[in-house]
């Protein structure tokens, strides 16, 4: 199962502020990830966030289409309140309030991914 990362600088010394706003994070409201047809093309299984000075990291776990995920996290309500909170300590406003944007940040921001390893791929076997 694949990872990703997406970046966000942020303001250095915020780090319990940035906390706080993740404490009341609004889940999506389905983890099945559909395409325009209504076809299952991925699954977000898991989510983490982590900051340190001026840099805050989302680790994505998902299946299937990335692309998919992010089209899907654009069109989540708690996504968005996020954002708008966020947005006083960030170190570059961006314009996330549109799909289209929203859309450009996160591939903008995904970090390139150079190792992935898992149980499943140890030579030992699982």
């Amino acid at each position: 199962m694949p990872y990703a990362a997406i970046t966000y600088p942020v303001k250095p010394g915020h780090e319990e502020e940035i906390a706080a706003i993740f404490a009341d994070f609004q889940r999506v409201d389905t983890p099945v990830i559909s395409n325009e047809s209504g076809a299952e093309v991925g699954k977000l299984l898991g989510t983490a966030v982590f900051i340190k000075d001026d840099v805050m990291i989302r680790v994505i776990h998902y299946e299937g289409d990335f692309s998919a995920i992010g089209r899907h996290m654009s069109r989540q309500r708690g996504v968005h309140l996020i954002e708008e909170k966020l947005a006083p300590y960030l170190l570059r406003q961006r314009d996330t309030s549109t799909a289209q944007g929203f859309g450009a940040y996160f591939a903008a921001a995904t970090m390139r991914c150079i190792s992935q390893l898992s149980v499943d791929t140890h030579p030992a076997g699982s």
